[in-house]
């Protein structure tokens, strides 16, 4: 059996854009032949399906999963809301989320690696980026553990446009899920305002005092203007101090100390947030579909 170096896995990988795993595995099948293992590739399909890999993928859904005291809260990404909307689309992030709440990867490279009945968690992707003919993506995930005490909640907003991921201490698991709801709905930065930097409230500080001094206000009042709406960017940043949805007359801590317990962490995934979405050139969609 031919030795395969690292050099060589890294050509094939930039001449094909596959994962490291792939590359090897094809390198490997072709005892070390570079253009055979580039034909192997492209048999299978994955070399196609590595050529997707410069658009962007800013649509696609969030999935959570909980397995025990394991929760993992998933975004899958695709090309358009018609594949994220399809049920092989679907399917995909239901088995993705399911594989990552049991196994508890440690990044995404880690998840993609997971086995799967078609190999790996990547070779879903890929063949789901076959199938559908839009780049398909795992983007990123988190997974949160809780103690036998605590509760998870969770919520998926718009199905799966939005997902909230929430862990409580004590209450349950129904007072958890509002919670959720909450986060998704109103999105807080922070669990509490003890969580917030201070350098961001010496900013905010800073701003709210020079904002009260322009309005020419006397020197004797602003200090208390400028904690009184100090105190209501807090409510705006901060779970714990937010209106709960549904009983404004309460603050999200408050509702659940009423059940019996205490806001410990959330995530919250919105798709597509923080990707730089192309313009839709026509011209050049169709010259890429040629060229594919």
């Amino acid at each position: 059996m031919a030795e395969i170096k690292a050099a060589q896995v890294m050509e094939l990988r930039k001449k094909t854009g596959v994962g490291m795993m792939d590359a090897k595995k094809a390198l490997v099948a072709t005892e070390g032949d570079m253009e055979k293992a580039v034909d192997f590739l492209r048999e299978k399909g994955m070399a196609k399906a590595a050529k997707k890999s410069g658009r962007v993928a800013a649509e696609g859904l969030t999935d959570i999963k909980v397995n025990g005291n394991t929760a993992a809260i998933v975004e899958v990404n695709s090309e358009t809301d018609f594949v994220s909307g399809g049920d092989q689309f679907k399917d995909l992030i239901e088995k993705v989320s399911a594989k990552i709440a049991a196994e508890a990867p440690a990044d995404v490279e880690a998840a993609l690696a997971l086995p799967s009945e078609n190999g790996t968690l990547n070779d879903d992707l890929i063949q789901t980026t076959q199938v559908t003919g839009e780049k398909v993506s795992l983007r990123r995930f988190e997974v949160l553990k809780k103690s036998d005490s605590e509760n998870f909640g969770a919520y998926l907003h718009m199905g799966g446009r939005i997902g909230a991921l929430v862990v409580i201490e004590g209450a349950d698991e129904a007072t958890a899920k509002d919670v959720a709801m909450h986060v998704a709905a109103v999105n807080p930065e922070f669990v509490s305002r003890e969580d917030i930097p201070q350098d961001r409230l010496d900013h905010e500080r800073e701003v709210l005092t020079v904002e009260a001094q322009n309005e020419g206000k006397p020197a004797q009042i602003i200090e208390k203007m400028v904690t009184g709406r100090l105190n209501k960017f807090l409510a705006e940043i901060s779970l714990a101090d937010q209106e709960f949805v549904k009983d404004p007359d309460v603050t999200v801590a408050k509702y659940v100390e009423s059940k019996g317990g205490k806001l410990k962490s959330f995530v919250r995934y919105e798709v597509g947030e923080g990707i730089e979405k192309k313009a839709d050139n026509f011209v050049e969609e169709v010259m890429g579909q040629i060229k594919d």
